[in-house]
């Protein structure tokens, strides 16, 4: 409100007031999200060096910190090339729409109090439209590529999603029972309590707790990450259904990933972890923004997802569906009539 009022200072409409202030707001939280996406990025090819006792990226800048920056410059300045069967325009629009969809989910996370693009009071909705609608971009350039192997990458690709969709919407309903409202920022602050030990009234520390590693696990088959990414599994499929692109085609393909991936973590911390708020009601607590309490429990998710891409082996297809569909949709399914009941008989007289 305070950029609207700015602009209408400088004798501008409220209209042209409001577009100018959202996408300004807009593009320097892009900025942000991409440079932090760059250093994630070699944050995670380091935690999975370690792992290995290897150095990982090491050379280009002080501690191979500008790592990342030569990997964008090698893939810009590379050579586009289509198959000559392709779609040409669907082939060039599949990793638009997959980029754009894994930004677009970033608008309705509140990171602190009053710091989101868009708190929608239907957020939770908007979320699961965008997941729902990256299905597309993967469809797309399987299919557009003209070539058996990334068709049947983005098939299996597909499939994998939409399974683990509906674990993540049932652990999801399970909290906004608990909230009883669909706006994030609404969630994080039903977390909030005055006592001393504020993390004991995070929604981890309820009868919610196994919800939370059903979500993580089915994030890391949201996002394809190992165990998972069956849509690479066999030698056949090399890189997936992302196989015939190369340049900035790629890179796009390769940035959405991990924008998804910080997406995903970003979803424990808001309805896990109580967002913003700190663990204790105690200084020096309190006296740290709530922005930084976001970041620290964001980068804990995030060397969960590192950690598991380092340690543990890949799934089979048919153990990926097993598990997506035998075991977390029932026991989810359970949570949300055991979370509804505690909430109507239990939780009115505590």
């Amino acid at each position: 409100m305070a950029l609207v009022g700015y602009f209408q200072s400088l004798g501008l409409g409220y209209g042209w007031a409001w577009f100018l202030s959202q996408a300004l707001l807009i593009l320097v939280f892009d900025v942000v999200l991409l440079v932090s996406i760059a250093f994630i990025l070699l944050a995670d090819r380091k935690i999975w060096a370690a792992v290995a006792l290897r150095r990982g990226p090491n050379v280009v800048g002080p501690f191979g910190l500008l790592q990342t920056f030569a990997d964008l410059i090698k893939f810009m300045v590379k050579e586009v090339i289509i198959p000559s069967g392709a779609n040409k325009v669907i082939f060039f629009l599949a990793p638009l729409v997959t980029a754009t969809l894994a930004f677009a989910g970033w608008a309705v996370i509140p990171m602190a109090q009053g710091w989101v693009v868009a708190d929608i009071n239907v957020g939770v909705l908007y979320l699961f439209a965008m997941s729902s609608l990256g299905v597309y971009g993967i469809i797309m350039a399987g299919w557009a590529s003209n070539s058996k192997y990334p068709f049947l990458s983005a098939l299996r690709a597909a499939a994998q999603m939409v399974s683990y969709e509906v674990s993540i919407g049932f652990v999801i309903i399970t909290v906004l029972l608990f909230a009883g409202s669909l706006n994030l920022s609404a969630i994080v602050r039903a977390q909030e309590t005055t006592g001393i030990f504020a993390f004991a009234h995070w929604n981890v520390c309820s009868i919610l707790f196994p919800m939370l590693p059903i979500f993580f696990v089915s994030a890391l088959a949201e996002t394809n990450r190992p165990p998972f990414d069956l849509v690479e599994a066999e030698s056949e499929l090399v890189a997936g259904f992302f196989v015939e692109y190369s340049a900035t085609q790629f890179m796009l393909f390769f940035l959405a990933e991990y924008v998804s991936i910080m997406l995903m973590c970003s979803m424990c911390t808001v309805l896990f972890l109580g967002g913003w708020l700190p663990p204790l009601n105690v200084v020096p607590f309190t006296w740290v923004p709530g922005i930084f309490w976001f970041l620290f429990k964001i980068l804990f998710f995030f060397f969960l997802f590192a950690m598991v891409k380092a340690m543990v082996p890949r799934f089979r297809y048919d153990q990926l569906m097993r598990l997506g569909w035998k075991v977390f949709l029932p026991v989810s399914l359970f949570w949300v009539v055991l979370t509804a009941g505690w909430v109507l008989f239990v939780r009115p007289h505590l």
